[in-house]
């Protein structure tokens, strides 16, 4: 009568690790750069090119000169932004070295928005795919369901109720963005919610329908239906040639 526990084995918590690991390497480096704004904020400055960590501002900020505590804040920060984007590299082309041999991976990325890494996540922490009997609850154990509230005989749908999953409900959010531009499916489904609700709520929405899609792909072993050929035969291009690299690193 008590519920099944599932428990990952040792060579699916590893791979769960290091896929953490470079999300936690990009949430250090987003501290960074908030830092970096909040300074720049502070003495009242503006980058004049539109991105301020391209290249071309990297080296506007490294010309300035600030007070002297300020400035020492402003070196530290650069060179540990410097550190973290190289061992961030070093992961992609690690995780990607992984990524090339697993055709679960290589399934997921027929799906447009849903790149190498984005793919290596949803295997890392789905695991086994039968371990959830249906879409609706892989849908719910994302926290990508909509809250029921039921009082009496009315029933009140809300919003996703987000328990479950955080790192599944981002990089799917994250790929819904991508998604809903280069694909007609989910640009209709976007477009006819967005009428009725706001913008953000489309793409979680949107997000919502991919993991379902996500779940009978794995399920049945089929790629997307409607994907382009083109655009996942230059995403596996893409992702042998990282793959590359991890290997020599």
């Amino acid at each position: 009568m008590l519920p099944l526990c599932f428990v990952p084995t040792r060579a699916e918590r590893d791979r769960r690790q290091f896929i953490r690991h470079r999300v936690h390497l990009v949430e250090m480096r987003t501290e960074v750069k908030n830092r970096i704004h909040a300074l720049l904020d502070k003495h009242g400055l503006r980058s004049p090119f539109k991105t301020l960590f391209s290249k071309k501002g990297l080296e506007w900020l490294r010309g300035l000169r600030l007070s002297f505590t300020d400035d020492a804040v402003l070196r530290s920060d650069l060179a540990l932004l410097e550190a973290l984007e190289e061992q961030i590299r070093q992961m992609d082309a690690k995780i990607a070295a992984v990524a090339v041999n697993d055709e679960r991976v290589k399934l997921l990325m027929t799906m447009p928005g849903i790149d190498y890494f984005g793919a290596s996540l949803l295997v890392g922490e789905i695991c086994d795919i039968n371990r959830f009997s249906s879409d609706r609850r892989l849908v719910a154990w994302a926290g990508l369901a909509p809250s029921v509230h039921q009082s009496g005989d009315r029933v009140v749908r809300g919003g996703i109720t987000r328990q479950g999953n955080k790192l599944v409900r981002w990089v799917l959010v994250q790929a819904a963005q991508t998604a809903r531009l280069h694909d007609e499916r989910f640009r209709e489904f976007y477009e006819r919610y967005s009428r009725r609700k706001d913008g953000k709520k489309a793409v979680v929405a949107v997000a919502h329908e991919m993991l379902r899609i996500v779940w009978f792909m794995l399920r049945r072993n089929e790629p997307y239906r409607s994907g382009r050929r083109d655009l996942s035969r230059r995403k596996l291009m893409g992702l042998e040639r990282v793959a590359l690299g991890g290997l020599q690193a």
